[in-house]
Order: structure tokens, then C-alpha cells, then sequence
């Protein structure tokens, strides 16, 4: 396994066309991550009491369309 340093100087010496490709690579990585993690907060509960302060600021009409 790489170090952060060892990757990030591997990224720096990158061609253009071979940066491009892993910066595509690692937002949809990134984007995938992401979605995983919010997903297992949802399924453990992390996030009901967010949702349920939203649903009552709206409910009390703090909130407005976009």
C-alpha cells in the first residue's frame, strides 16, 4: 500500500490525458463514497433527527420554494 505522499507525487508527475482520466476516475469514486456513507447513516438513524427539525421548520412555515 502507497502512502498519501506516494500518491500524490505519482499524481503530480501524470500526463495531461492520464490526469484527466484519473480525475474522472476519482469523482466517480469520491461520488460513490459518498453515497455509500449516506446511505448507512440513513439505515442506522444518524440522520432522523435532521430530518425531523426539517420537517417541522417547514411545517411552521420556515421554509420557501426554490
Amino acid at each position: 500500500m502507497k502512502t498519501v505522499e506516494e500518491v500524490e507525487k505519482a499524481v503530480t508527475q501524470l500526463p495531461a490525458d492520464q490526469l484527466r482520466k484519473f480525475r474522472a476516475w476519482y469523482e466517480k469514486f469520491d461520488a460513490e463514497t459518498w453515497d455509500k456513507q449516506i446511505e448507512q447513516d440513513i439505515l442506522s438513524g444518524k440522520l432522523d433527527k435532521l430530518a425531523e427539525a426539517a420537517i417541522a421548520d417547514h411545517k411552521s412555515g420556515k421554509s420557501k420554494k426554490l
